[in-house]
């Protein structure tokens, strides 16, 4: 892949809303900090209890972001994607800052929470008579995209790989919890564009994560591009997945 300045891609992000506080080299530190105490200290609550879960929750979720760090890593190289070094510390793995390998333990941690509460307050499947409709209709739609966009990298990859795991997950898993994730994902994803809008830069002067804009589609939600929601649907579903199959939820049809 061709050398691009990293100033030019700064420059197509949209702005949000300029925070002064996020100028600083500790922005990162900030995403996750917002993202994980507050989920740790309600994780006690005496109805929820996910505090519970960690035993088997942590497994999980270290497992799966063993390959989205490789695949992160090897993106990185390629000049995908990469960091702004003003918004997060020095220490780096294998170019990666510390802060990127935290994102995927602490994101899944919280955003699976959520799942959880869920399933206390409102447990009710809402979603449940349209699971065909959802992992076949949306899967299948992703891997045409994905195909259509096979040019782009980020944008082939991810959604190739979403909509073939969203449809062999319908075909080879029962209905247990999958449609219960699907109602949860549209609620993690408000708190989500949160998050990733400060990754992306759209309230800061410059965004943490740079995209090379030869190789995504530049659809943007506020700075949020389209891949990202659908990245973070992955990452989920197959945490979600691998979490349910620990504590014995998944079911083979």
């Amino acid at each position: 892949m061709d050398k691009i300045s990293d100033a030019a891609l700064i420059l197509e992000v949209p702005l949000v809303k300029k925070i002064t506080l996020f100028e600083t080299k500790w922005l990162y530190w900030y995403v996750h900090i917002f993202s994980f105490v507050p989920v740790f200290l309600l994780s006690f609550d005496k109805r929820v209890h996910y505090y519970k879960s960690w035993k088997k929750l942590f497994p999980a979720i270290i497992i799966i972001a063993i390959p989205f760090i490789v695949w992160d890593i090897i993106f990185t190289e390629w000049r995908v994607w990469g960091f702004n070094e003003a918004y997060h510390q020095e220490f780096t793995i294998f170019g990666l800052p510390l802060e990127e390998v935290l994102f995927f333990i602490i994101i899944p941690f919280s955003s699976l929470f959520i799942y959880e509460c869920l399933q206390y307050y409102y447990p009710r499947d809402i979603l449940a008579s349209l699971d065909k409709i959802i992992s076949y209709g949306i899967g299948g739609l992703l891997i045409l995209i994905g195909f259509i966009n096979w040019d782009l990298m980020y944008t082939s990859t991810t959604f190739l790989l979403t909509g073939g795991f969203m449809i062999f997950h319908y075909g080879y898993l029962k209905n247990t919890y999958r449609t219960k994730f699907y109602f949860s994902y549209l609620i993690v994803w408000i708190p989500f564009l949160l998050v990733d809008g400060v990754l992306t830069g759209g309230y800061s002067a410059e965004p943490i994560v740079i995209y090379h804009l030869e190789e995504f589609m530049n659809i943007r939600i506020t700075s949020v591009p389209l891949e990202d929601s659908i990245y973070g649907l992955l990452l989920l579903m197959l945490n979600m997945s691998l979490y349910k199959e620990f504590v014995g939820g998944n079911e083979v049809r």
